[in-house]
């Protein structure tokens, strides 16, 4: 099944952001290795696409999982949530309509 990942960045984090990215990109990558990354990327703290030192507000992935449990303990181990970067991460399931 398909869950959304939502992690949530706590203030001034952006160069904790910076010094785990490359840590937190290859989680993602191996999803996408193995067919289950649907999407993933930041969301700018500002509207607009490179929000420079505003940094972001936080990340959304939505990734395939064989329970809600999986998906947790993936979202838990994440290199973000380790770092302080995400103060706080919500996991739910996922009912992909389109495309």
């Amino acid at each position: 099944m398909w869950y959304v990942i939502e992690g949530y960045d706590g203030e001034d984090v952006l160069d904790r952001r910076l010094s785990a990215r490359s840590a937190h990109l290859a989680r993602l990558v191996a999803l996408r290795d193995h067919g289950r990354l649907l999407l993933a990327g930041p969301c700018p703290a500002i509207d607009t696409e490179d929000p420079g030192p505003a940094g972001f507000s936080g990340s959304l992935v939505v990734a395939e999982f064989e329970s809600l449990e999986a998906a947790r303990a993936w979202a838990e181990a994440d290199p973000y949530l380790a770092a302080g970067v995400y103060v706080r991460v919500e996991v739910r399931p996922f009912r992909r309509v389109l495309p």
